[in-house]
């Protein structure tokens, strides 16, 4: 009898659904390298010297300004992609 039962939890459910579709996934990858490309750009700036502090390479424009606010849009476009509701969506139509 335990090996009917486990036979039958193996069936495929019918009109399974994901939650997301192909749109909010090309999203997601999108927000991720957004994200990673900021962390990249906020690495790096190898002085010469180890002795000497270079204030211009550690604080650069691109460290300090650009690749914090690229990984902040990234952020953002994963919460776009998360709360987008897909095409195909059929929760708004009425079941029959």
């Amino acid at each position: 009898m335990a090996k009917e039962k486990a036979k039958s939890n193996n069936q495929p459910l019918g009109n399974q659904t994901f939650l997301f579709d192909k749109s909010n996934y090309m999203w997601m990858i999108g927000g991720v390298v957004l994200v990673i490309i900021g962390f990249m750009l906020m690495t790096g700036g190898k002085n010469e010297d180890p002795t000497k502090f270079d204030y211009d390479v550690i604080y650069s424009t691109t460290r300090i300004t650009i690749a914090p606010l690229l990984i902040l849009i990234g952020f953002g476009i994963e919460v776009f992609a998360i709360m987008k509701k897909p095409a195909g969506d059929n929760a708004a139509k009425t079941t029959e």
